[in-house]
């Protein structure tokens, strides 16, 4: 009878686990705009221009989701940063198409979600060119992303790409 008395008391001696961090209250206004508006600026550039599988995992959720209306879905952080570093490979080659994003910057629109993070939608247009040839004009999509707010920043988590079609 004493050894399970003395185990449940050293068992309340011990520490309580420390929760996990709390993130950061969600801005709101002018401020969330911006700050979803860098991550969005810093992704994009991540996707087409750089070839960095770190950072781009770092900008990610775990449990990230793409659906796309031409390609269909990728589910999970590592098959989306496979599919980069796949991309990033094939875009070295000398006559690869290379790809750019820009943003109609007008159509930006940022809403928070109390105690996730906020969502953005928005229009982009899509330029290519093959190897070092002339950029055109290729198209133009719309989106809507959900970004978690995280302790340690902000995390993609959700990505609806769709409507991809010709450049108006």
């Amino acid at each position: 009878m004493l050894v399970p008395v003395l185990a449940a008391l050293a068992a309340a001696a011990q520490p309580a686990a420390e929760p996990p961090p709390m993130p950061p209250a969600i801005p709101t206004g002018e401020v969330l705009r911006a700050e979803i508006a860098a991550r969005d600026a810093e992704l994009f550039d991540t996707l087409f221009n750089r070839c960095d599988p770190a950072r781009m995992r770092a900008l990610l959720a775990d449990d990230i989701e793409f659906y796309h209306d031409r390609s269909g879905v990728t589910r999970g952080a590592d098959a989306f940063v496979a599919d980069y570093a796949r991309a990033c490979t094939e875009r070295q080659a000398p006559d690869a198409w290379r790809s750019r994003r820009e943003l109609v910057a007008d159509s930006l629109v940022v809403d928070p979600v109390p105690g996730v993070g906020a969502i953005e939608a928005g229009e982009h247009l899509f330029y290519e060119r093959r190897g070092d040839g002339p950029e055109q004009l290729a198209g133009r999509a719309r989106f809507a992303q959900l970004w978690l707010r995280a302790a340690d920043g902000w995390r993609l988590s959700r990505v609806f790409s769709y409507r991809h079609g010709a450049a108006e």
